[in-house]
């Protein structure tokens, strides 16, 4: 495919479903108006809806490029995919606070469950898991790998994730590098090694929902709220994540590289 043509399509997805993205924010933010229920319940409906027009894109950007490439939002492979995702995005961030505890940086001082909460914020995230694997796996890391090559996919669509945070409140450059190195690689991992989003998906989905409303860990900048577990956290901003949150921490980072690295290797293995 010519790049004069590839790089407008590149775009165009990209700008499509980021307008989508600010869509479904303003959407889930009046529904909140009407009470925790109403906001679960137009973020579920909106990352349905999102997924829709996901697989309508596919199949516009597919024929006009020419290609036959398998489904990566395949509806057999959606809970068996999630799920393994989800508990992987759950044990990851359980080893990191495990850690960052263990280094006496993380103490929980009280529980409090409340379960309309919980709720919301489960599917809050839910959406926020679909829209930013869409655009940064589904659109940007498949179209730079099918255009050039799978390292350049790889670095490219870190980097601009890792950049997409910086943005965000407590954001230093070095909070950016770290969802770099940690996020950007291992969801891209996920994504090749599992062959769909759901997987990814999943890990994005635990990944949020586990440090900020289970832990009480700031979640890219934003304040903790109606967490499970009422923490107190202390100590060195490289142990903690200072106020961005534990996914500034040069724990997050190891482990996060650890676990890219097993993902990589299995794909690797599953591809020969």
């Amino acid at each position: 495919m010519k790049l004069l043509f590839w790089i407008p399509c590149l775009v165009c997805g990209l700008l499509f479903f980021f307008v989508i993205y600010a869509l479904t924010q303003g959407l889930t933010g009046l529904a909140g108006r009407a009470g925790q229920g109403a906001a679960s319940a137009a973020a579920l409906l909106c990352g349905i809806g999102v997924l829709g027009l996901y697989s309508l894109w596919n199949r516009v950007w597919d024929g006009l490029a020419d290609l036959r490439k398998e489904n990566d939002i395949p509806m057999e492979r959606c809970l068996p995919e999630t799920g393994k995702g989800f508990l992987t995005g759950i044990i990851y961030f359980a080893l990191v606070a495990g850690v960052i505890a263990l280094a006496g940086c993380y103490r929980i001082k009280e529980v409090n469950f409340d379960f309309m909460a919980q709720l919301r914020f489960l599917t809050l995230f839910f959406l926020v898991a679909v829209l930013e694997e869409v655009i940064f796996r589904g659109i940007l890391f498949r179209m730079i790998d099918e255009r050039f090559n799978t390292v350049a996919a790889f670095v490219v669509s870190a980097l601009v994730f890792g950049a997409a945070h910086l943005a965000n409140p407590g954001a230093t450059w070095w909070a950016g590098l770290a969802i770099a190195i940690e996020a950007g690689i291992m969801l891209s991992a996920a994504y090749k090694y599992s062959g769909t989003l759901w997987m990814p998906i999943g890990i994005h989905w635990a990944w949020n929902y586990t440090q900020g409303n289970i832990l009480g860990f700031a979640v890219s900048g934003g304040n903790a709220r109606e967490s499970l577990f009422i923490p107190e956290i202390s100590g060195p901003e490289i142990i903690t994540g200072g106020p961005f949150g534990a996914e500034a921490s040069i724990v997050a980072v190891v482990i996060g590289s650890l676990l890219s690295a097993l993902l990589i290797i299995a794909w690797l293995r599953r591809s020969r």
